[in-house]
């Protein structure tokens, strides 16, 4: 999980550095593709803080 985490993050970040090179529509696609990792990434992150450690 911690690497998806990470690889979602990375993935998001691209995007968006890449967003701001495209034409403006093209830009929003991107964008909202960027916002939809962005909500994957947050999935990971709630089941990674509520995951049980085994004692």
């Amino acid at each position: 999980l911690a690497d998806a985490f990470e690889t979602l993050a990375s993935a998001r970040t691209i995007a968006s550095d890449f967003a701001h090179l495209l034409p403006a529509s093209q830009r929003r696609t991107l964008l909202g593709i960027a916002q939809l990792i962005m909500l994957g990434e947050l999935a990971v992150n709630r089941v990674l803080d509520n995951l049980q450690v085994p004692d």
